[in-house]
């Protein structure tokens, strides 16, 4: 295992160039440390979002899909069509190899062009994090949702001890932009005995 991929060090801010510089050093091994450290929020994420899922034919987005081990894990619970965008085009080039998205595309860090409704979920796990994407990144996943739609995602411990994510979204749950209907803490990297909050919110219609 590539071991100084998995210290603290990891979760801690830093600017996106460092990021993308990570990520793509991380490609080829990525799948290997983090199912060794027994990775199990996409699982999580996934068991929490089926029963609130709407029932249509809209796909799902999985944002900062990574590797593509996320999708994998959606794609074996029921959660398609999927779709897959990240920063990293090392990591999209290992997501589409593993074949469970209907598409792919490599995302600016700080915009996302997606119509409002074109998704009936966005999920993404453990990328508002962190050392990964900062806290108001969660804003445009926000603004691409229609109303009814829901946003999954997952705080792992470092990002809940940090507080500012936490702040983030709590702020737009106060200002009536979402409403929260399922948050657990739970196992993130049973190995590494780190655990994470899966949560997942539902879009409400802005205020005027």
């Amino acid at each position: 295992m590539s071991d100084k991929h998995m210290k603290p060090d990891l979760w801690t801010e830093r600017p996106v160039d460092e990021t993308l510089d990570v990520y793509a050093d991380w490609a080829e091994s990525y799948d290997a440390d983090v199912t060794e450290r027994g990775y199990v929020t996409p699982a999580r994420i996934a068991e929490a979002l089926m029963p609130l899922l709407a029932d249509d034919d809209r796909p799902v987005l999985d944002y900062g899909c990574g590797t593509g081990l996320s999708g994998m894990t959606l794609a074996t619970h029921g959660i398609t069509p999927l779709h897959g965008t990240d920063i990293s085009g090392p990591m999209i080039a290992k997501a589409r190899a593993k074949g469970c998205y209907d598409t792919l595309w490599t995302a600016k860090a700080d915009r996302l062009d997606i119509a409002p409704g074109t998704y009936r979920a966005i999920v993404a796990a453990g990328v508002i994090s962190l050392g990964a994407a900062p806290p108001e990144s969660m804003d445009q996943l926000i603004d691409a949702l229609a109303p009814g739609d829901l946003l999954a995602l997952s705080f792992n411990d470092p990002t809940l001890a940090h507080g500012g994510y936490d702040a983030r979204l709590d702020s737009h749950i106060a200002a009536g932009r979402l409403r929260q209907l399922f948050r657990e803490h739970g196992a993130h990297l049973t190995e590494a005995g780190m655990g994470a909050d899966v949560i997942v919110l539902g879009r409400e219609l802005d205020a005027a």
